[in-house]
């Protein structure tokens, strides 16, 4: 009788081990999938950034050449206008 109660007692204690070695696990899994989706969101922030960028700096000889044909055109005027005088 009291070995079987022993060894009743050592099962229960090794099915605690086991469930808290389980949670563990689980845990370290949820933190590894947490930290690559991190690194996921990052790396599209990052993505985002560069794109912003690269509009922004598209935009600005656009921006450059609309104020060199303003110019050009202000000049035509002038000169015009002195030809007519």
């Amino acid at each position: 009788m009291e070995q079987q109660q022993v060894q009743q007692q050592q099962q229960m204690e090794q099915q605690r081990m086991q469930q808290q070695q389980q949670m563990q696990q689980q845990q370290q899994m949820q933190q590894q999938q947490q930290m690559e989706q991190q690194r996921m969101q990052q790396q599209q922030q990052m993505q985002q950034q560069q794109q912003m960028q690269q509009q922004m700096q598209q935009q600005e000889p656009q921006q450059q050449q609309q104020q060199q044909q303003q110019d050009l055109s202000a000049d035509s005027l002038a000169e015009s206008l002195e030809n007519s005088n």
